[in-house]
């Protein structure tokens, strides 16, 4: 039993490395000055004189706090947008009554097997028909309403009893009045998920980015942060610091919404 425990400790400590270890790695180089050696035998991950000075010279160099404006500006449009839209979808797939509604499901189930890649073309040909080509608009277009998000409401909303709404239809309430005041409250746990996962995934996405803005103003920060890795590719410091700005906001997301993240994800489980 012992022995048991041991190993399950190694094997979580082993994961942790793996996890968590190049983040530190990357938060210790960029606060090394440019007397510390960064690529010394054995390696040091405490800097011998830290400072924040890597920082500062990203934000000289390139225009880092506009990009990440414009991600800040991508992100919360993509979380407002998942929110209400995947809301009132899954709501409309687990509550309502209509005909396609079967035929809907599967389509959204269905477009989750289809990789990004094989409909980049043909997004960006439809954004440069609506002519939203070298737009931020253009980038927050295609995630508005993941599938993903979708179904984790449709199985938040199916965990409602149906007594419940079935009392608030003998009171007289309607469609609206039942998802804005029982539905929604009874998966505030889900809508952060879906927060969660809508942030993450704006902030951090880097390929539809680089093929729809031609504009540097535009530019996000992941495309910023490529930028920055091509100007300074000798300078690793540089390099690491525009990361940790990159990484900063994730976390200090995941941190305040973790308590709510834990339970949402249960509310929202995939059901077999």
């Amino acid at each position: 039993m012992r022995g048991g425990t041991v190993g399950r400790y190694v094997l979580l400590l082993l994961v942790l490395a793996i996890t968590v270890g190049p983040f530190l790695w990357q938060l210790s180089t960029s606060l090394k000055g440019v007397t510390e050696d960064i690529y010394s035998t054995p390696p040091q991950l405490f800097p011998q004189h830290p400072t924040p000075g890597n920082y500062a010279r990203v934000a000289d160099a390139v225009p880092i706090w506009s990009f990440a404006l414009n991600s800040l500006l991508v992100a919360v449009t993509n979380v407002v947008a998942n929110c209400l839209g995947a809301a009132m979808a899954g709501y409309a797939l687990a509550r309502l009554r209509f005909r396609g509604r079967t035929a809907a499901l599967t389509v959204f189930l269905t477009s989750l097997l289809v990789p990004f890649e094989a409909i980049m073309v043909a997004l960006f040909l439809v954004m440069r028909s609506l002519h939203l080509n070298n737009t931020l608009a253009a980038v927050v277009l295609p995630g508005s309403i993941a599938a993903l998000n979708v179904l984790l409401m449709r199985n938040a909303f199916l965990a409602l009893p149906s007594a419940v709404e079935e009392a608030a239809i003998i009171d007289g309430a309607n469609v609206w009045q039942r998802f804005t005041r029982i539905a929604l409250p009874s998966a505030r746990g889900t809508i952060v998920v879906v927060a969660v996962f809508s942030f993450m995934f704006s902030w951090d996405d880097f390929l539809w980015p680089l093929i729809v803005l031609s504009d540097p103003a535009k530019y996000t920060l992941t495309i910023g942060l490529s930028y920055l890795q091509g100007t300074f590719v000798n300078d690793q410091r540089l390099v690491a610091a525009g990361t940790m700005i990159a990484v900063a906001p994730l976390v200090l997301l995941f941190v305040a919404a973790q308590k709510y993240f834990f339970r949402g994800v249960g509310e929202g489980a995939v059901k077999g």
